[in-house]
């Protein structure tokens, strides 16, 4: 981890507390600043490879726990986890700590989140890193088709009528080995990622219980941001994986032309978290993005 490491909380406006880690002592706005922003109940160990990277060579780097994730309060007011009000929260959280522009990077769902920031404050925004993420919502587009539209009821009806036994199941997936397979092979490239990562991963699915995740998947199924984009006039950078299994490249595509200032980066074997699959390849790209600007 970090070489300096700080770890508090910060007291939102409606009482809650939201876990933060840095690796610096006092703002220094001589530096680039980088935010990290995950993705839907996932955490900040799918970063853990440019966390140490970018740490090692000089940013300033801000992670945290969405309300509702973790170390952080809030999900016992599952209402108010929405885009909205974390974007709101990385906002506040970024002000107590002095910082005025940093660099946000979102995975998948921290696109969205990422999107969002960039939407309600762009003047706190330098430039965003995108990785496997879109703008529209995931009921049809998850996949690359609207099979989600059908599971999805499924899903909720079984939380309604069975919760105790959802939750079961939902916090043991970790120790089950087909499902460990399932996502291994899906959602990532099985040649590159270890089973002790997917392991940690799922374990921290568990943690979180199937409510946050549909509650923030129902976020994504009714996002409208598309309108916001062209006013988006920063540097982006688009990552995907051409075998991303989650969220096609040819969406990620469509985001990079309607954002003003962009260019992409597509990797041959990399999946829907090609931070994992190639560290040193993703890491190299990104601080080339990064040194480019002023």
């Amino acid at each position: 981890m970090f070489k300096f490491n700080e770890a508090n909380f910060f007291k939102t406006d409606d009482n809650e507390q939201i876990f933060y880690l840095k690796n610096f002592s006092l703002f220094d706005d001589t530096k680039k600043t980088l935010v990290f922003n995950y993705g839907l109940v996932c955490s900040n160990h799918h970063w853990k490879y440019q966390v140490d990277f970018f740490d090692a060579n000089g940013y300033q780097i801000l992670l945290h726990d969405y309300r509702g994730h973790f170390q952080s309060s809030g999900n016992n007011n599952l209402s108010k986890i929405t885009f909205s009000q974390m974007a709101k929260d990385v906002k506040n959280l970024c002000d107590s700590l002095g910082i005025k522009k940093a660099y946000m990077l979102g995975h998948s769902m921290g696109v969205n989140v990422t999107l969002q920031i960039t939407k309600d404050y762009p003047d706190l925004v330098l430039g965003m890193i995108l990785i496997s993420g879109t703008f529209m919502a995931v009921s049809d587009v998850m996949f690359d088709s609207n099979i989600m539209e059908f599971i999805t009821p499924f899903c909720l009806t079984g939380m309604e009528k069975y919760p105790e036994l959802m939750k079961k199941v939902w916090s043991s997936s970790g120790f089950n080995p087909i499902i460990k397979n399932i996502i291994h092979s899906t959602g990532f490239n099985k040649a590159k990622v270890s089973k002790e990562f997917i392991e940690i991963y799922l374990n921290r699915v568990g943690q979180l219980g199937p409510e946050v995740f549909f509650q923030l998947f129902s976020e994504m199924m009714k996002v409208n941001i598309s309108a916001s984009l062209e006013k988006m006039n920063i540097p982006a950078l688009i990552i995907g994986g051409q075998k991303d299994n989650v969220i096609p490249n040819h969406l990620q595509r469509t985001l990079a032309s309607l954002l003003p200032q962009s260019e992409t980066y597509f990797l041959l074997n990399g999946s829907h978290v090609p931070q994992a699959d190639f560290p040193e390849l993703i890491n190299e790209r990104i601080n080339l993005f990064l040194q480019k600007q002023t």
